[in-house]
């Protein structure tokens, strides 16, 4: 999206009024990071809200024009160095944690280049299955056998197959992502010869619509429909498009109806994700919330905080009666991140619900589930909303893909306020301020089952009128109810390193001297556990006196996604009299589950200082 990297590329997240993200990950099965960089590591950023709804990653691989023609004579001009190459990228992947590589050669080839080129392709491909479970490597239709560069817009002999020996370059790797400008003759070409494999073929669709293709824009709808109708699989490249061409205030807005108009022709994926922890942020807003109230009143975009995504839908009731539902984000209250689910509509006075599906899953749940739902019902007097599950038996989860499985609906049972779970619950998740927010608590206990969908349920009033209705959802969690008394697990050896005091003025301040702290703080705790780390910090009086004893209270630097976090420009207090200052570092873990882990098991690091010398100083004007 504009060309890559944009606000994605900081790791700790930007402020930033508006920013492209993506969020309909139910409709896709691969999401590939493009730019014009030879080689295009995805940011950390979307390889974490990618696999946290079951979506593969790919980076980009890309020589084009005469450059790129000299990387290719260097790289391909032998077996030892298209594997050095090639095993580079295998290490790449594996270290930055994404799922393969889209082969992108946009320049002529010699003859010497263009028949190691399927070996190339074959070795990565192998060396990528060895090293990463589920990996994929796709071939973009763009050189010919003899080396031309001359897109095809099709999978047909001459980018089937290659140099010699019958070596084909689509049989080398794992697919072939075509070209932008076919037409439905292509695509009845290709089925007619018996394509192999289909759903390897990846037929291009340019969202922007840039010469002469089938659809684009708001009417990418037509190419996907010609593309399911023959049995392709579809690549959907540039949906920036609705960030990049339109009013950046009505992103949501746009997004939402782009992806609904391809919803049709897009089946969704079932996420195997346990334990379920949402609270329908999106990886953005104008504020950040925390448990119902703003703790930071300012626009952000950070994607490794994007929360599991819902079904986001736009219906209406068939037979002319008036009804409709729709859910969609909403950034002007939350209770945790930067948005919540709206779910609105009205139902039909011939109607008494409306049930609304909001995620399709695909995993075991333990005998005894915990379940919180947390919510809001906004003008809509009488209305009443519940939660409801659907289950299948264990058993039948080795059938993938079958969407005819027979699912029962399970009504958990409600518990009381005073309920032992209740007050565990509370208790881990910590301070509980409810702003008008409404808890509800259920125990679903099951013998050998498997959730499959979770869906909300809307009922209507007394009166026989239309009701409208506007429910927003701010959390929903099914959790192991033994997770409720786990034993907390503490942080492990907090290290600060990379320290840069700096003197001179900072933002907001005027124009104040103050000393400011810049350091990279890390830590060790178990990779399965947290959702994320909240870092704190405060001045101390003094070093062994505990909190109560008058110590300064702390405050919140930021939200960490892994075990590392860059503290950056910290207005700390200057030293006075040439007596020390301490500072100190803590580090809370939030569990998986939504749990905050009691101060206890907090990781601490004291820091003390005196005036830095002159070589640990860096002054504004240097």
């Amino acid at each position: 999206m504009m060309g890559g990297y944009q606000q994605d590329r900081f790791i700790q997240g930007a402020e930033a009024k508006t920013a492209y993200a993506f969020y309909h990950w139910d409709y896709i099965d691969i999401f590939t990071y493009f730019s014009h960089s030879l080689v295009t590591i995805p940011p950390v950023c979307w390889t974490n809200a990618a696999h946290k709804h079951g979506v593969s990653v790919q980076g980009t691989f890309i020589t084009e024009w005469r450059d790129g023609a000299k990387v290719c004579e260097s790289f391909l001009a032998g077996e030892e160095a298209y594997r050095a190459v090639a095993d580079k990228l295998v290490q790449i992947a594996d270290y930055y944690g994404f799922d393969g590589w889209l082969i992108n050669i946009e320049n002529t080839l010699s003859e010497t280049a263009v028949k190691n080129t399927p070996s190339f392709l074959r070795y990565l491909t192998d060396q990528m299955h060895g090293r990463v479970a589920g990996s994929l490597v796709l071939w973009y239709d763009s050189v010919l056998e003899n080396g031309e560069l001359k897109w095809q817009n099709e999978l047909n002999d001459k980018n089937r197959r290659g140099w010699g020996a019958g070596i084909v370059f689509f049989r080398s790797c794992d697919g072939i992502f075509t070209n932008y400008n076919w037409t439905e003759q292509h695509l009845e070409g290709m089925a007619s010869d018996g394509a192999e494999q289909l759903h390897n073929v990846y037929v291009g669709v340019d969202v922007f619509a840039r010469g002469d293709v089938v659809g684009g824009k708001f009417e990418t709808d037509k190419a996907l429909s010609l593309i399911r109708e023959h049995g392709f699989s579809a690549a959907i490249f540039a949906p920036g498009w609705v960030y990049e061409c339109h009013d950046k205030t009505e992103f949501r807005q746009n997004q939402d109806k782009f992806w609904g108009l391809l919803s049709d022709y897009l089946p969704t994926h079932r996420v195997s994700l346990f334990p379920i922890n949402t609270s329908f942020c999106q990886g953005f807003g104008k504020n950040f919330y925390c448990k119902g109230k703003v703790e930071e009143a300012k626009s952000w975009f950070h994607l490794s905080a994007q929360e599991m995504q819902p079904l986001y839908i736009d219906q209406k009731a068939e037979r002319k009666e008036g009804g409709w539902v729709r859910t969609r984000g909403c950034p002007h209250d939350a209770w945790n991140g930067g948005s919540s689910l709206l779910v609105e509509g009205k139902i039909p006075s011939k109607h008494s619900t409306v049930s609304v599906r909001l995620f399709s899953v695909h995993v075991a749940i333990p005998r005894k589930t915990f379940v919180s739902f947390i919510y809001k019902l906004e003008d809509s007097p009488g209305v009443k909303v519940s939660l409801e599950l659907k289950t299948i038996n264990a058993p039948l989860c080795s059938y993938q893909g079958v969407e005819d499985i027979p699912s029962s609906s399970v009504q958990p049972e409600l518990l009381t306020e005073d309920h032992g779970l209740v007050t565990q619950f509370r208790q881990s998740c910590g301070l509980w301020r409810s702003e008008g927010w409404v808890n509800r608590c259920y125990l679903l206990e099951t013998e050998g089952c498997a959730l499959w969908d979770i869906l909300v349920n809307v009922y209507r009033g007394a009166q026989q009128e239309d009701d409208h209705f506007q429910c927003r959802i701010g959390e929903i969690k099914i959790l192991d109810a033994e997770s409720l008394t786990a034993a907390p697990v503490s942080v492990q050896s907090p290290s600060l390193s990379a320290v840069v005091w700096r003197r001179g003025v900072g933002s907001g301040v005027g124009y104040i001297q103050r000393l400011f702290l810049n350091a990279t703080l890390s830590w060790h705790y178990p990779a399965p556990l947290p959702s994320h780390f909240r870092v704190y910090w405060r001045k101390l009086r003094s070093p062994g006196a505990p909190p109560s004893s008058g110590q300064e209270p702390r405050a919140l630097i930021g939200r960490a996604y892994s075990t590392v976090y860059r503290v950056v420009e910290l207005g700390v207090p200057d030293v006075e009299d040439s007596a020390p200052c301490w500072l100190e570092f803590l580090i809370q873990p939030v569990t998986r589950e939504g749990f905050a882990v009691p101060e206890s098991h907090w990781g601490r690091l004291v820091l003390k200082y005196t005036e830095p010398s002159p070589s640990q100083t860096a002054s504004d004007g240097q």
